[in-house]
Parts: structure tokens; C-alpha cells; sequence
């Protein structure tokens, strides 16, 4: 049984940490553009013995800025020149809220306590220069150049990474190709790989470009840094991105072994490794990760699926049945899929009707998605609620979203509807909406010996289960286009002798005993081991 898995992804925080790495992954998925990450980073390991606090407190305090929060960021870029006032970034840090506030007297003056720590540091006249860009583009586009300039006046020699960095972020909305250009400038100029970001950034521009060249990329700075979270987890991202997941759960596996990924993206991981067929592990660790957050509704409903998928239909129910009760859930927390694999398992374990009754609320929930239908006709088939099924496929084919397959399937639906009917008028309306739409089929794909052995059993149904001249005329129709193929007297020797058995006795209810021997004679040559037929043709004589 094949289940159709929804990806569904909740972006929880929490992350693990080594101290080897320390506050530097946060600043380095902050020049990523990343400041969530960088925040959860950066705060865990402000007070740490390694930690270079003023550099920290700079990083928070752009955080805040971003988050519109002056006051915090303010507090942040002080305490920053408290703990180190050489540390002349945090002025760049009070600059920027002066430019928020719109003072750019104060703002210079910042900037220019900012300089007085370091002449020659390249890198703090680009954050500058970032801070004015940042403020606006437009108004501030001289003094964007000014600082530039002066950041590769200083860095002649050895030109600043961050230089091209900052141009290519500039470039990056409105010629991604160009941006592509300056970020490679900026790995050129970085040897050491100091700045993982142009990197990644490259990878972000040029990926709706061209999304190989973008993983490519990344995998380049996996081979320079290859303990790197953020390496790691952006080529697994864009792996994702791309919809390559089994290359995407492999990459999410190596990524989770780092003692720096984010707990957030074990969630992803959980639902990748179900995708991969590791069903097991998929359960196993949302069974980790609903230990610290026992009414995590994403991974119930992993769980739930693993066990489905893995066909521990017991379980599964289980599972499902503490899944669709999380106390946390409300009216948004359930989707179709998850009803029709729900259903799915209850009609594994025989509660047809049940199972039914989930596809039901999957249509009830996703109104528009027609394909739902035809998932609901095929479980109310199952559970034997044939005018049910006929009547949710007629709803599919009248979406307009059928294909000829579809008018087929509704052609048997109608078949059982009529063949259960237990009204005569009831009875001829589902046979004439059979006939009519496999006559629709049948104009269509008119050599398909299926499609016509239908049209010869909806006839049959049509007479009481009895062979009429209509009936016959459809089987030999059939038998025309299945002798086309002689290899189809072995590998369709069921519809052969079927075929055969309701014309002989058609012919032998006729009274016509010399037709009724010749199909049953044929019948025989198909099925040459049949003895109580060769007898039964030997007593004809």
C-alpha cells in the first residue's frame, strides 16, 4: 500500500553546541543572513572563557537593530565598549542606530571613534560603509562609495574579502549573475576562508540560475571547511531546494552528527529519512525529540507514518490515535494526508467503512484538491459502498481534471454500482452511465482489448448476468484485438476462456449447439489440461 507523504516542517529552536566553535558560528550565520541562528549562537556562549565579548555584543546588538529594537541594540554596542573599548566596531554599532534615528551628525561622529581604534582596518570601514547602505542606499550613496574606496585604499596590498562581499549584496536583487561575480572575487581574496559567507551567498544568488553550479559551490567550501555547521547545512538545504532528498538526507545526516547543528533541523531530518525508506531511524529519532517535547505534533505525525509505511498497521493506529488527539492541535494543524493515511491503515486492518469515513473528512478538509476524489471513490470501492464511489468519481471527472483513464475507472465504477444494485431502475441508470463512458473510452483507445472486455461485462451485468447477442458482440469484438498479439493466448489466458465460456453458452442457450461447441472447442485449446470441459464437449456429440 502506497501512502503520500506530506512533508511538514515546524522551525522549533533550540540547538546543540561545541565549545571548540563558539561564538564565532554566530557571527559567521549573521554575515550569512542568518541572524536567528546567530542569535540563539551568540547568546548561549556570550558569558563563555573564549568568547570575545565585545565582538559578540556588536553581532546581538545588529540583531536587535534588525528587529527594530534600538534600545537593546543600544545597551548591546555599549556594553560592548565596556567589556573592550579598542574594540572600535561597537561605535560602527551606535552609528547605525544613529541612522536610524536619523542623525547623521551622530552617526559620523560614531564612525569617526570607530576609525581612531583602527586606521587601518579594512574590514570596519566596509561595516561602515554596510551601515549606511543599510540605512538607505539612496541618500547615503556618497558616503556607500567613500567608504568603499577608502576600505581598498587601506587593503591594496591584500584586498578585503568583505569589500566584494558588500558590492555583490548590493548587486544581488537586481543582477544576480553580477553579484555571482563579486562573491567569487570575495573567495579569491580569502584564502583562509574567513568568510564561509560569500560562499553561501553565491550559492543563495545563483541557485535559481543555476542550482548545480550554486551546490557545487558549497561543496567547495565543504572541502576547505569540513567541520563546518553552516557548510553543511546549506548544501543539505539546497539539496532540499532542489528536490534532490535522498542527496538531501544523506547531507542532513552528516549535518546532525555536528555537535553545532540547530535541534530545529532534526525535524526536517526526522521527515527526510522517512522519504529515504529509513523508516526506523525517521521513528527513532522523533521518539528522541518528543522526549524533550512530549506534544511535538510534527513528529507524532512522523511517527504515525513510519509506522504505516513500515506496515505496523497496529501501531500505526496507535500512533494516529495519539496524533489526532495532541492537545496542542487545533483546526490548522491537520491536513488531508494525514486522514487518507489514517484511512489507509484502518482498511488495512478491515475497518473499511472507517477508512472510508477519513477519506471523507480529507475531501471535507481540501475541497479543492479534486485528486482527493478519486482517493475517496477507490476507499469507498474497498469498503464495498459501490454507489458511493461512482458518485465520487462522476465528482472527479465533472471537476474537468479527468483524464481518459478516469472516465474508465468511472465506467467500472458504475459497473459495481450495478452489479450490487438491488433497484431495477437504480440498476439501469448505473448501466447506462457505464456504457456511456466507456463508449467515450472506447472512441478514444479503440485497440485496447481491456477496455473493450469491459464494455462485454458491463453487458453482461446489464442481463442479468447472462450472455445476450449485444454481450457476445462486444466479447469477439475483444478477442478481435487480443488475437492481434498470439502471445496473448498465454499471458491473457484468463480473458480468453472467459470470453469463450459466455459466447458457447450463449450460442447453447440459443438452441445453437454447433456454435456452442466451437467455443467451447476454443476454450479448450486455451485451457488444454481442463478435463471436465473436454468431456463435458465429447458428451456434445
Amino acid at each position: 500500500m502506497k501512502f503520500k507523504l506530506l512533508f511538514s516542517f515546524l522551525l522549533a529552536g533550540g540547538m546543540t553546541l561545541s565549545a571548540q566553535q563558539g561564538y564565532k558560528d554566530g557571527i559567521e550565520y549573521f554575515r550569512a543572513d542568518q541572524p536567528e541562528e546567530a542569535e540563539m549562537i551568540l547568546t548561549k556562549t556570550l558569558n563563555d572563557a573564549s568568547t570575545d565579548k565585545a565582538a559578540s555584543l556588536y553581532y546581538l546588538g545588529q540583531i536587535a537593530l534588525q528587529k527594530g529594537n534600538t534600545a537593546e541594540a543600544t545597551k548591546d554596542f555599549n556594553e560592548g565598549l565596556q567589556a573592550n573599548p579598542q574594540y572600535g566596531y561597537n561605535h560602527v554599532g551606535l552609528g547605525m542606530v544613529a541612522l536610524k534615528a536619523g542623525d547623521k551628525k551622530l552617526a559620523g561622529d560614531e564612525f569617526k571613534a570607530a576609525r581612531e581604534a583602527d586606521k587601518k582596518d579594512a574590514a570596519m570601514l566596509v561595516d561602515i560603509a554596510r551601515a549606511y547602505y543599510n540605512a538607505d542606499p539612496v541618500a547615503y550613496a556618497k558616503e556607500i562609495e567613500k567608504y568603499i574606496e577608502d576600505a581598498k585604499k587601506v587593503s591594496k596590498k591584500n584586498p578585503e574579502p568583505s569589500i566584494y562581499i558588500l558590492e555583490a549584496d548590493m548587486l544581488a536583487p537586481t543582477d544576480p549573475g553580477a553579484a555571482a561575480g563579486y562573491y567569487e572575487m570575495a573567495q579569491q581574496a580569502d584564502p583562509n576562508t574567513n568568510y564561509p559567507e560569500a560562499y553561501v551567498k553565491y550559492a543563495r544568488t545563483y541557485f535559481s540560475v543555476n542550482p548545480q553550479f550554486a551546490i557545487d559551490k558549497l561543496k567547495a567550501l565543504l572541502e576547505k571547511q569540513p567541520n563546518s555547521a553552516l557548510a553543511q547545512r546549506e548544501l543539505a538545504e539546497k539539496y532540499y531546494d532542489s528536490n534532490r532528498l535522498t542527496l538531501a538526507a544523506e547531507q542532513y545526516g552528516k549535518y546532525i552528527a555536528n555537535p553545532n547543528h540547530f535541534k530545529k533541523d532534526e525535524i526536517r531530518y526526522v521527515a527526510l529519512l522517512c522519504f529515504g525508506e529509513k523508516f526506523q531511524e525517521s521513528f527513532d529519532l522523533a521518539e528522541k525529540i518528543l522526549k524533550e517535547d512530549p506534544n511535538n505534533i510534527y513528529m507524532q505525525r512522523m511517527q504515525f507514518l513510519d509506522m504505516a509505511k513500515m506496515e505496523k498497521y497496529p501501531e500505526a493506529k496507535q500512533y494516529a490515535e495519539k496524533f489526532f488527539s495532541n492537545p496542542t492541535a487545533n483546526k490548522d494543524s491537520y491536513v488531508a494526508s494525514d486522514y487518507t493515511t489514517y484511512g489507509t491503515v484502518l482498511q488495512e486492518l478491515g475497518q473499511d467503512t472507517l477508512g472510508a469515513a477519513q477519506y471523507e473528512t480529507a475531501v471535507q478538509l481540501n475541497p479543492g484538491k479534486t485528486e482527493l476524489l478519486k482517493d475517496l471513490s477507490s476507499a469507498y470501492t474497498k469498503a464495498k459502498m459501490y454507489d458511493k464511489a461512482a458518485e465520487a468519481q462522476q465528482r472527479f471527472v465533472d471537476s474537468g481534471d479527468a483524464v481518459v483513464n478516469d472516465y474508465f475507472m468511472l465506467a467500472r465504477r458504475y459497473q459495481n454500482a450495478a452489479a450490487t444494485a438491488t433497484d431495477s431502475i437504480a440498476k439501469l441508470a448505473a448501466v447506462d452511465n457505464a456504457l456511456k463512458n466507456i463508449d467515450y473510452v472506447l472512441e478514444r483507445v479503440p485497440d485496447n482489448a481491456t477496455i473493450a472486455l469491459t464494455k462485454a461485462r458491463i453487458l453482461f451485468v446489464k442481463n442479468n448476468n447472462a450472455p445476450d447477442q449485444a454481450t457476445v458482440d462486444a466479447f469477439l469484438a475483444a478477442l478481435a484485438i487480443l488475437d492481434k498479439d498470439p502471445a496473448n493466448k498465454e499471458k491473457r489466458k484468463n480473458d480468453y476462456t472467459n470470453a469463450y465460456n459466455q459466447i458457447a453458452n450463449f450460442y447453447l442457450n440459443q438452441g445453437d449447439k454447433e456454435n456452442a461447441k466451437l467455443y467451447f472447442t476454443k476454450f479448450l485449446e486455451v485451457d488444454p489440461t481442463n478435463e471436465p470441459l473436454r468431456q463435458y464437449i465429447e458428451n456434445m456429440k
